[in-house]
């Protein structure tokens, strides 16, 4: 332990080692050192010599911590000196080097280290590439640096994500592709977003900075690790725009997941996290005062929304966005802060082109845009307090480009807003009251700055740009130059002012809107041609030898004479395209005129200003080239050469050529439409055909499926007929004798309550004879008593006694009678009872009412469902019968369909045979054409095949298709 004493703290005595000696030393310790302890202090001694002898503790020391790292996971204590040391001998950060004192016993003395030079950062800056590739030259070792970010510890997760990053830093893609590879190895670096130390979090921010840089496949990983969730959550807990580094950290890493990488800026869009993004853009009214952190932050989200619509994105996408940023408000925050007072230039310039970009080539975000007005009084629309901005020399410059791209953003592919800044400028629509955006484009056009002039004519030439009624209507534009003289128009004053040889800067820039403004407009070229001086003073000007700075003003005039050339229609005698171009063979020479035309294309600022819409310019004066001019220049360079070259024969024959191929062409178009139309029709008969099969194969089952049910009815009836059947027939075999009345029908009941009403009749009959022989026998014995008392002859009596006995012996049997009829009279009440019921008492043969009533009940059921499957059956026998009819129709239906689809397949083998008739003509038209462009190419001439035509028919079509979808959108 003396050793590490002298080592790391007091001095010892005798001669000191050398640091390298004492570097081998503990190296040599913690190689062969058993206890824990003892390399646990030899490391520590490594991290504290690693900053002043980085050199030697890299070459020597290097080996044994990796074996530190592998060997002793289980002591957190020294796996974090192995990674400080580790990381001090790898890391190249300036701070990271600076140490003020660094302990050393040398002489018994504290050696100061001074901060050091460039050359000695650059040999910094080799040592840690050095180490870093020898660390790394092993995957295992990256894997293992992995694995022990999974470590809670801080003293070894902390270290382990600056050792990481410092790799990162120094051979960023070799490392890229070794955590790649890894198992899980993104993932693991995801999960330092979630750990509750701030210090590693925001260190994690700065690892995933490095390690998402220029590697899409590791940007679209750690995307669908959840990232833009977490990092939109660290950016609101942290304040927004108003927080701090870590703020800036995550818009660092957000950028480097959606620039330039397709997959991530939809995974972004379609997770609606465009949405939000509008609370960070909100700003209070009073804006003085930002810190330069806030200005940071709210420069680096204005980015954040560029890369999502910037026009170098598919067309598709950025129109998505910028749909999205419409609908959810995100254009209309921007907007606010356009018009708000106290923000700083920077932010106001970038604000500026992240609303170009938003409402570029959208119609409905333009249309917006143009509604905007800044809260002044009385109220400016938005686009002319910009435009006063642009022409305004004491703005600055960048502020003044930015405004320059947000009207050529809000102009681009768009008709009506072309139309909106054209009408300001007609006599018609002026307003003398207040200030209109044409007014300010006509002040900087003719000002004395020249910069005005240049970004004046560029804006004028968007508002004409691809719109040749727009250009036709600036024709009409009318200036007062000064009291007492006529209004002379645009372009001539443009003319004027160009030939009174002011600034390059302003030559170049009305030469730019002179070319737009008639190109592909035969009507402005005669309009600039009828004045008397504009072509021999562009003749002058492209046949002198001027010096390097008029070359691009010799070159830009050449274009505008060729314009003059090629869209010439002959109407004006003197200026017609044969005498012009004897004209220039005369004056200039066709090589000469060539060779100046190509001064543009060479110009070092074409190429710059052809690569982004954007006018970005180092200097005022390097403000030449408009993007939108370079497509123009392209397009037209090769025409106009071969216009130039041309003969007037060689014209002629052209002319003659291209009148019979249009006549072809016209005679195909024809034929092309007859046969599109022929098979449209074709179409159209097979769906009706197709449709009417449908409808059959639909009736067809329908039928079927009310035959089955018809089927399944009837299938019913016969089984409730057999089960009626049964039940009567087990109701008779139960009840013997007494069930025979249950099977009585109606009719029998009738006359069996007949015959008990005439019994009846009957009995009450015999009843009074009754009670009359009743009487009568009372009389004659009370006439039999008075007779024995008046004692009367016997002879007389015996014969009335005689009299009686017969008397009585006569009601005897007229009792015996009544009672027989009685009775029969019960028998019949009770039979005629029992047949209105099913129950007769077992045992004594008495009725039981409530059975009765029971089965009367039941007999009436049964007799109601018979009537109601009657009723049934005569519903479903009408039902088969429309079926029936119905199918009879349908079948005479499929009779005519087979008809019309015989007569459709005879009108199909006419037109096949009408079509070969028309290839055989198409064949015979193409020879010929055939033959007349190769007579053509004979004569030199360059045509274009019938491909390449609807090929460029094709891209028109499809463009018209988009610029219909985006004004749907």
């Amino acid at each position: 332990m003396n050793f590490f004493r002298g080592v790391i703290g007091g001095q010892a005595a005798g001669p000191q080692p050398s640091g390298a000696e004492t570097i081998q030393k503990l190296c040599d310790r913690v190689a062969s050192s058993t206890l824990l302890e003892d390399r646990r202090d030899a490391v520590r001694a490594l991290k504290s010599l690693s900053k002043k002898y980085r050199m030697e503790v890299g070459t020597q020391a290097m080996d044994h911590l990796i074996n530190i790292l592998q060997t002793d996971r289980s002591d957190s204590e020294i796996l974090g000196y192995a990674l400080d040391t580790l990381y001090n001998i790898i890391c190249n950060d300036e701070e990271e080097e600076q140490d003020a004192v660094t302990p050393l016993p040398v002489s018994g003395k504290h050696k100061n280290v001074s901060v050091p030079d460039e050359n000695a950062q650059k040999q910094a800056d080799d040592l840690g590439a050095l180490f870093t590739d020898k660390f790394i030259q092993d995957p295992e070792h990256v894997t293992l640096l992995l694995t022990l970010l999974e470590e809670f510890d801080f003293h070894v997760r902390w270290p382990g994500v600056k050792l990481l990053t410092a790799l990162l830093k120094n051979q960023g893609v070799q490392l890229q592709g070794v955590i790649l590879v890894s198992p899980m190895g993104v993932s693991r670096l995801m999960d330092l977003l979630a750990d509750s130390r701030e210090v590693i979090r925001n260190d994690g921010l700065l690892l995933l900075q490095q390690l998402t840089k220029g590697n899409a496949a590791i940007q679209k990983i750690v995307a669908f690790e959840n990232a833009f969730e977490r990092l939109l959550d660290i950016i609101t807990e942290e304040g927004s725009s108003d927080g701090g580094i870590v703020v800036e950290d995550c818009l660092l890493l957000l950028l480097n997941l959606l620039k330039n990488n397709s997959s991530n800026q939809n995974f972004f869009k379609e997770g609606s996290y465009i949405q939000r993004m509008k609370p960070w853009f909100e700003v209070g009214d009073d804006n003085s005062g930002w810190s330069a952190q806030k200005v940071t932050n709210l420069h680096l989200m204005l980015q954040l929304v560029r890369v999502m619509v910037s026009p170098v994105n598919s067309p598709g996408a950025t129109s998505s966005c910028q749909k999205s940023m419409y609908q959810c408000g995100l254009l209309q925050q921007l907007c606010t802060i356009l018009m708000a007072t106290g923000v700083p230039a920077d932010i106001l310039t970038e604000t500026i082109n992240t609303v170009s970009e938003v409402i570029r080539g959208s119609q409905v975000n333009q249309d917006y845009f143009a509604s905007v007005n800044a809260p002044s009084n009385p109220p400016r629309p938005a686009i002319v307090v910009l435009l006063m901005s642009m022409v305004n020399e004491r703005q600055p410059f960048v502020l003044r480009c930015a405004v320059l791209y947000c009207f050529q953003c809000f102009l681009y592919k768009n008709q009506k807003g072309q139309g909106e800044i054209v009408a300001t400028l007609l006599p018609s629509t002026i307003d003398a009251n207040s200030i209109s955006a044409g007014q300010l484009l006509c002040g900087g056009l003719f000002s004395a700055d020249s910069l005005s002039n240049w970004c004046a004519a560029v804006a004028l030439a968007h508002a004409l740009q691809d719109n040749l009624t727009q250009k036709e209507q600036l024709l009409r534009v009318q200036l007062a130059t000064s009291l007492g003289k006529p209004p002379v128009s645009l372009l001539q004053q443009c003319t004027n002012i160009l030939s009174q040889g002011s600034k390059v800067q302003t030559r170049v820039g009305l030469l730019m809107l002179l070319c737009t403004w008639i190109s592909n407009c035969p009507i402005a070229v005669t309009h600039f041609l009828h004045n008397q001086e504009n072509v021999p003073f562009l003749t002058a000007q492209i046949s002198e030898n001027l010096g390097e700075d008029e070359r691009l003003v010799q070159g830009l005039c050449a274009l505008l004479l060729g314009i003059c050339i090629y869209y010439n229609d002959n109407s004006l005698e003197n200026y017609t395209k044969e005498k012009l171009k004897q004209l220039i063979e005369k004056r200039i020479g066709k090589e000469n005129f060539v060779e100046k035309l190509g001064f543009i294309t060479k110009h070092e600022l074409y190429s710059r200003a052809a690569q982004k819409p954007q006018p970005v310019f180092p200097s005022p004066e390097q403000m030449l080239f408009d993007h939108e001019f370079t497509k123009l220049v392209k397009e037209l360079e090769g025409v106009i050469t071969k216009a130039v070259h041309k003969s007037s024969e060689e014209e002629k024959k052209e002319e003659e050529v291209k009148k019979t191929l249009e006549q072809h062409d016209n005679i195909v178009t024809q034929y092309k439409e007859l046969i599109r139309e022929q098979d449209s029709q074709i179409q159209e008969l097979k769906e009706q055909v197709a449709s009417m099969t449908s409808q059959n194969e639909q009736k067809q089952a329908t039928i079927t499926q009310q035959l089955s049910q018809i089927q399944q009815h009837k299938d019913q009836y016969n089984i409730l007929k057999l089960k009626l059947g049964k039940e009567n027939q087990s109701q008779s075999n139960s009840q013997g004798d007494v069930s025979q009345v249950n099977g009585l029908q109606t009719e029998e009941l009738i006359q069996l309550k007949e015959e008990v009403e005439e019994l009846r009749k009957q009995h009450t009959l015999l009843q009074t004879q009754l009670d009359d022989k009743d009487a009568l026998i009372n009389t004659l014995r009370s006439e039999a008593a008075q007779t024995a008392e008046g004692s009367a002859g016997g002879s007389e009596n015996t014969e009335l006694l005689k009299e009686l006995e017969a008397l009585r012996s006569q009601v005897q049997s007229q009792s015996t009678e009544i009672n027989q009829l009685q009775t029969e009279r019960e028998e019949l009440l009770r039979r005629a009872e029992a047949g209105s019921s099913d129950v007769v008492h077992s045992s004594d043969g008495s009725l039981d009412t409530a059975k009765m009533a029971e089965l009367e009940s039941r007999l009436a059921a049964q007799m109601t469902e018979t009537e109601r499957l009657k009723e049934e059956t005569k519903s479903l026998s009408g039902s088969r019968a429309d079926l029936e009819q119905q199918l009879a129709s349908a079948t005479s239906t499929v009779a005519i369909l087979q008809t019309e689809k015989a007569k459709l397949q005879t009108e199909v083998q006419e037109s096949k045979k009408e079509q070969d008739d028309l290839l055989m003509l198409l064949a015979d038209q193409d020879q010929k054409i055939h033959s007349l462009k190769q007579k053509l190419k004979d004569l030199g001439e360059t045509v274009e095949d019938e491909d390449d035509l609807d090929a460029r028919e094709q891209t028109d079509d499809d463009e018209e298709e988009e610029e219909e979808e985006e004004d749907e959108d």
